[in-house]
């Protein structure tokens, strides 16, 4: 019986529905019984020299259990800097808690463990921190110029760069047609639906730390490396997660000190964030300025194209993939043949940034399609048709990418028909010229993209067990935050062992069950967790096979396994038949188990297609999203509701990203938006019905043929609506607007286009 292209309701929805689920600040576990509240004493300024800290009145107050400062923790290991390749040398090292200086509004100098929950914002403000202000560096531009630096030792605030002496204008001399422009790909915030939470407890041998996470496993191996303490020392659990979207990978520095306060204290702790706190601190997305040169013939024909990236890393480059994964995917899904790539990474007194949904592929993507649609204007040819011209070859797969990828597999052409047709695009088209013919107010805009996106690679663990009742258990490296885990392995145990779904459980995130394990982020889950788990299914069915040969008297190859009723028995003789209970206890043992590690050392490239149709009024610069149809191939699909559930949260937070969202800060680099009363989160009036098609293009590189799905409608979303806005207002001159497309952006760009052809008359 084959899993794949079943719809099955969700198995976790029941008890999220009914009981609700069990996140960090909810526990009432033994351990965590008086648990002291943490509190973070937080910089005011983006950008200063500490000169002094004074926790005596806070100490002093009632129930107040300790503080905590820098000069607290001088026996921790020294943390590790960022080093940049190129110096050889270490430097942009990132403190638990700020002591000498702070470098972003938010930053925690100091912590405080009360007894009581709400005492601890009154106590933090007891801590007295002096400050000496220091000019903020707010920007890329203002980074680049290295007037201020934020790191002396440094001597720059260029954290790392790559390639950019290689860039040769050679390769655009042959082209008709040259266009340049800059694209912003702007800071976002993650804006979990759980902010981060973090529970920790020391019984004076092992640490426990509970903590919403993507994955517990690499949460310890960090926790250990920083607290200078043995793996072994600590016991990670993550229960229910309220949303990761990359920005709970591992554990971050706020959550380490938590832990450090239990270990200190020899005592049981306790943080949730404040929503303020969580859009100030969390770690935020994208942060991109992207300047694109693409270069080709009138027929339509792309020769060359550039890429240069500076990533805005914020205070600490806490990630060295941005950048570079943005470049490996330049190309995205043209066959183009002199492409250049080069990077540079930068510090600002911001929020650090890190992976958010899709970590590179969206700002590649969203820089290639915007260049695509430029150089369609400049040549006056339908956008549709410059991408048909230079798509990959559905034959060329396998296909090396100018910048080294290897594309497993793609059907560019067909995912772009299929988007096309059901959008009818001719008929759109036809109803954007009678708007214009008739001046509406009211102006259409169509803008597609065609994508494709790295999944995926590396490992992957899984045991699976049969017990004497004839039940089995998963334990998952993989752990969930609300894409449906425990449904998707049910439902490839119950294909691979007959043994139903509401008689399997599915275990994650707790490092003393699953010591070894990844975690999820890059859209890996069932690529590789999901094959570990069929691997480990399937070696158990394999040691099954012999005792149910030895119990029927049969010959091991002759043994079949029912998977629609669980029994085995000879082929040809369905009428005598064991169970699973009675295959467990003739082996006499507890249980029948696989512990086993899937490896896969090449990603996969999942692909697709958006249009997006918009209304904008010119009058306000208001944008309406009317509708978005798309394509999002990532391989066979195991159970359809998971997968479109998975393609319409990534779409609606690739349209917020084009036209609602953006974290914005003054001249002294203070946050602007640090409410959702100010940043402009999506809210389901914002947004459409999604119109999704299907196509599934399988994978050789596992066993599943299956691509990652996760992060494939942020990816295609935002450049689709981003192209649709401008190609709306194309006819009155403009050529570009930066993201978010705001009215007044809108507004703003219809207005000095209107002036630009005013002053030319």
């Amino acid at each position: 019986m084959s899993a794949f292209g079943t719809r099955v309701n969700r198995v976790e929805d029941l008890r999220l529905l009914t009981l609700g689920g069990t996140y960090v600040d909810d526990l009432r576990v033994p351990e965590l019984i008086g648990a002291a509240y943490v509190t973070f004493v937080r910089s005011p300024v983006a950008h200063a020299v500490i000169t002094g800290i004074d926790t005596s009145r806070a100490e002093a107050h009632p129930g107040v259990v300790a503080v905590y400062t820098a000069a607290d923790l001088t026996d921790l290991p020294a943390p590790q800097p960022f080093r940049r390749p190129e110096h050889g040398g270490g430097f942009f090292a990132e403190p638990l808690l700020a002591g000498g200086k702070v470098r972003f509004v938010g930053e925690p100098v100091a912590v405080v463990l009360t007894d009581a929950r709400y005492d601890g914002q009154d106590v933090a403000e007891l801590v007295d921190v002096d400050y000496e202000q220091l000019p903020a560096v707010v920007g890329i531009a203002q980074a680049l110029l290295d007037d201020t630096l934020l790191f002396e030792e440094a001597g720059t605030n260029l954290a790392d760069q790559r390639d950019r002496g290689t860039y040769d204008d050679g390769v655009f001399a042959d082209a008709d047609v040259v266009v340049e422009r800059e694209v912003v790909n702007h800071r976002v915030a993650c804006v979990p639906l759980e902010c981060r939470a973090t529970a920790a407890a020391f019984d004076g041998t092992r640490l426990t730390v509970w903590h919403s996470s993507q994955n517990a496993q690499r949460c310890r191996s960090t926790l250990a490396e920083s607290l200078g303490i043995s793996p072994d020392a600590i016991r990670v659990i993550v229960p229910d997660v309220g949303g990761g979207f990359g920005a709970k990978i591992g554990i971050d520095r706020d959550a380490i000190v938590v832990a450090l306060a239990a270990w200190k204290s020899r005592t049981s702790v306790r943080w949730a964030e404040s929503r303020v706190e969580n859009l100030v601190a969390m770690t935020q997305g994208r942060a991109q300025l992207n300047r694109v040169k693409i270069g080709g013939k009138r027929d339509g024909t792309i020769t060359a194209y550039r890429l240069d990236v500076v990533q805005d890393a914020g205070a600490y480059p806490r990630t060295a993939t941005l950048a570079p994964v943005t470049c490996m995917m330049a190309p995205g899904v043209y066959d183009i043949p002199h492409v250049q790539t080069g990077y540079r990474v930068v510090v600002t007194n911001a929020t650090p940034v890190n992976k958010y949904r899709g970590a590179g592929r969206p700002e590649a993507s969203a820089a290639i399609e915007r260049a695509v649609d430029l150089f369609a204007a400049e040549i006056e040819m339908d956008p549709v048709e410059v991408r048909r011209r230079n798509f990959i070859a559905a034959d060329a797969f396998p296909f090396r990418t100018r910048t080294g990828a290897r594309y497993d597999s793609g059907a560019y052409e067909e995912v772009l028909d299929k988007v096309l047709g059901a959008a009818d695009y001719p008929r759109l088209r036809t109803e954007q010229t009678a708007r214009r013919d008739n001046g509406c107010v009211h102006v259409l805009g169509i803008g597609i993209s065609v994508y494709v996106e790295m999944t995926g690679g590396g490992g992957e663990t899984a045991k699976v067990t049969v017990d004497v009742t004839g039940r089995a258990t998963v334990q998952t490296g993989s752990s969930t935050q609300g894409q449906g885990h425990h449904t998707a392995w049910s439902m490839l145990v119950e294909a691979e062992l007959g043994i139903p779904m509401d008689q399997i459980t599915v275990v994650h995130g707790d490092t003393d069950l699953i010591p070894k394990a990844v975690g999820t982020y890059s859209s890996r889950s069932l690529q590789l967790g999901g094959s570990a788990v069929h691997k480990a299914a399937s070696e158990v069915r394999d040691q099954a096979r012999r005792h149910a040969a030895d119990l029927l008297g049969a010959r091991v190859t002759d043994i079949v396994l029912d998977t629609s009723s669980g029994t085995w028995h000879a082929a040809g003789d369905p009428g005598r038949s064991v169970t699973w209970t009675q295959v467990v206890r003739h082996a006499e043992v507890e249980s029948l188990s696989a512990d086993v590690e899937f490896d896969s050392d090449q990603p996969t490239f999942p692909f697709g297609a958006h249009l997006s149709v918009v209304d904008v009024d010119t009058e306000t610069g208001m944008t309406t999203v009317l509708r978005h149809v798309t394509v999002d191939d990532a391989g066979p699909v195991l159970n359809p509701a998971l997968a479109e559930g998975q393609r319409h949260g990534g779409i609606a937070q690739g349209i917020a990203q084009a036209l609602f969202e953006e974290v914005r800060y003054d001249e002294d680099g203070n946050p602007l938006n640090a409410t959702l009363a100010d940043y402009g989160a999506v809210a389901c009036a914002d947004l459409p019905d999604f119109e999704l098609a299907a196509s599934e293009t399988p994978t050789d590189v596992n066993p599943l043929g299956v691509k990652g799905i996760g992060e494939a409608g942020t990816i295609g979303s935002t450049p689709a609506v981003q192209n649709a806005v401008i190609d709306a207002v194309a006819h009155l001159g403009v050529r570009h607007i930066d993201m978010p497309m705001t009215p007044s952006r809108v507004w703003a760009a219809i207005k000095e286009a209107g002036d630009a052809r005013q002053s030319q008359r």
